[in-house]
């Protein structure tokens, strides 16, 4: 699951069902871990920088993303892509790179896929696309746990848990 394209690139791919699995092992041990803990959770990607890549930073989703990272200790930075559909191939490539230099993994969100599909390329780094968006197939992973959680509290929980597994 660490491979950009399977846990991004296209935002809709289905997921294995050994990597649907672990997604939800590690999204119910890190909900075991956050209710023994009165601070609110380990701070498990403390130090890791992450980018959100969005022309709008102030929806739904993109505040989702950045609420699930954060919560795990992680720094979030907005990032207006200033690409298109229509970017050529070396601006796309220049910016992947930078992309890869400076973040250890990059949030997607109302991009083309075939945008995010180029930059996940060069990046080097793990590139999702709207991973915190309601049509991505992490979504459907939440109504599988286990217990009496709230959905968004379930929704959060297999966020995280994608990007532990991403970035381990």
């Amino acid at each position: 699951m660490c491979s950009a394209d399977r846990v991004g690139a296209s935002g809709t791919d289905p997921f294995q069902p050994t990597e649907a699995a672990a997604l939800l092992r590690q999204a119910r041990a890190l909900a075991r871990a956050q209710a023994g803990d009165a601070a609110g959770g380990p701070q498990l990607m403390a130090g890791k920088q992450l980018a959100l890549l969005s022309p709008d930073c102030g929806d739904a989703d993109a505040l989702e993303f950045v609420q699930a990272a954060r919560a795990l200790g992680a720094h979030v930075s907005f990032v207006q892509p200033g690409l298109d559909a229509a970017s050529s191939e070396p601006q796309i490539d220049a910016m992947a790179r930078v992309l890869g230099r400076l973040y250890d993994a990059v949030e997607c969100q109302h991009l083309p896929a075939e945008l995010v599909r180029r930059i996940a390329r060069g990046a080097g780094i793990p590139v999702f696309a709207g991973l915190a968006m309601p049509e991505h197939p992490t979504a459907t992973l939440a109504a599988a746990l286990d217990g009496d959680a709230p959905p968004q509290v379930k929704r959060r929980s297999i966020l995280q848990a994608a990007l532990l597994v991403s970035l381990a």
